[in-house]
């Protein structure tokens, strides 16, 4: 994604999510931060449109799901699996221990992705969605495994 996508990316942000969409001026900060601590990423159709997009936060070890957006009409196509995969794919590259994001506890077909993509439900944020007042569950799928760091029983 660059700075030429934000228009097209924020007119289906407001479709896709228009209780809680980011403004223009949250996309460009986020921009901003590639490729430093971002990595953010459109599908586009074969004319070039853009279809999706996906955006990754990574750093110290971690990294997070930011959003994942694709346009109503073009789901169940396999673009929001290609776009995960890409996420996946740059926190591995950023070497990412795990992955995090939030789901809302109502959007089943996303839940459904992310398990099927290996993601466990490790939490639950109430209420996070706003005005809404919809839950967010936390899920994460580790990409491999830390050592253990500090005292362990063995060494005591």
């Amino acid at each position: 994604m660059s700075g030429a996508d934000i228009a097209v990316v924020h007119v289906l942000e407001l479709d896709l999510f228009p209780e809680d969409a980011w403004s223009e001026e949250m996309l460009r900060g986020e921009l901003a931060a590639q490729p430093g601590t971002r990595h953010y990423v459109v599908a586009q159709a074969s004319g070039g449109e853009i279809v999706g997009y996906a955006g990754l936060a990574a750093a110290g070890g971690q990294a997070d799901v930011q959003t994942i957006g694709v346009r109503a009409d073009r789901r169940k196509s396999g673009i929001g699996a290609a776009l995960l995969r890409e996420l996946l794919d740059e926190a591995s590259r950023r070497g990412s221990d795990a992955v995090f994001l939030e789901v809302r506890a109502d959007n089943d077909s996303a839940r459904r992705l992310y398990e099927r993509f290996g993601f466990d439900a490790v939490g639950l944020r109430k209420r996070y969605y706003q005005p809404s007042n919809v839950d967010a569950i936390v899920m994460c799928r580790k990409l491999r495994e830390r050592p253990a760091m500090g005292f362990t029983r063995e060494n005591t």
